[in-house]
Order: structure tokens, then C-alpha cells, then sequence
């Protein structure tokens, strides 16, 4: 008996083993950073205070949005996606550095930390991709387009560094 409640056709449980098991740690480090973000928003502070702060909840937005499009995509499989705060916190804290800032720092200072998390995310995905596009295309291409906003979006977190 198979432990999803269903397989996708053309997918069996092994495939499905390793789309499901990625797809969660996509989730729990998407679901990390955006609360990482949600904290750097309220805690930027001095010159560019405006640009940053605005500038992260779009990103907040973009990030809660592929969090759900890979939670769909693990129930779409048969899975049960876990978005529980304590999944999140065990798996992205063996796999994410901590954030450094607990509070209010300069923006300088938050966009650097944000650049580090967002290098680290960028490099666990990728890693994700390339195990899914020989298990499963349809959840590597999901994983791909949230790369992609991720890598646009550091992208703008650099140019202020620069």
C-alpha cells in the first residue's frame, strides 16, 4: 500500500518520494525566508529606510505565493504538505544559516544578511531542481519559476549593496 493518498499518472512512489521530499524542503525555507523578510521589513532602519521597507513586501508577497503553489503542488501528488511552524523552524534551521539581526539594524546591515539568505535558498533549490527534473518536470519547473523571482529579487538587494 502506498503511503501517498494517490499517484499522479506516469509517476510512481519512488518518483513521487523525491518530488515530495524536495518540494518540502522548498516549502520550509520558503516558509523561513518569508518570515525572515517580514522581519528585516520591520526592523530596517536608517538611510533608504523607505526603499527598503518598501521594497521587501512585494518579495514577502512573491515568496508566500510559491509557498503555496509548492504546497498545492505536494497535495497535487498524493502528499501532505507541512506548513506547521515547528516543520519549518527544524528542517530550515539544519539547512539555512540563522539570520543574524534580532532587531533593528541600519539597511545596509539588513540587505546584507537578506543577500546571505537569499544565496543560501538559491543554492538548496538548485540543488532541489536538479534532483526533480529526473524525477518529476512539472514540480522542477515550479521550482524553477520561484528561482527565478528569487534570483531577480536579489538581484535588486545587491544593487543596493553596490
Amino acid at each position: 500500500m502506498s503511503k501517498y493518498a494517490f499517484l499522479v499518472p506516469t509517476l510512481d512512489e519512488a518518483k513521487t518520494d523525491v518530488a515530495v521530499e524536495n518540494l518540502q524542503k522548498a516549502l520550509d525555507i520558503l516558509n523561513d525566508l518569508a518570515l525572515t523578510l517580514k522581519h528585516a521589513h520591520w526592523n530596517v532602519t536608517g538611510q533608504n529606510f523607505i526603499a527598503v521597507h518598501e521594497l521587501l513586501d512585494p518579495e514577502i508577497d512573491s515568496v508566500r505565493d510559491a509557498v503555496d503553489e509548492i504546497a498545492e503542488r505536494i497535495a497535487a501528488l498524493g502528499g501532505a504538505p507541512n506548513g506547521l511552524s515547528t516543520q519549518t523552524q527544524k528542517s530550515a534551521s539544519q539547512l539555512l544559516p540563522e539570520y543574524p539581526l534580532k532587531g533593528r539594524a541600519n539597511t545596509i546591515e539588513h540587505l546584507k544578511a537578506v543577500d546571505a539568505q537569499y544565496t543560501a535558498v538559491n543554492e538548496i533549490l538548485r540543488t532541489a531542481i536538479e534532483k526533480l527534473d529526473d524525477a518529476d518536470l512539472v514540480s522542477s519547473n515550479i521550482l524553477q519559476d520561484a528561482l527565478g523571482n528569487l534570483e531577480a529579487f536579489q538581484w535588486k538587494v545587491r544593487s543596493h549593496l553596490v
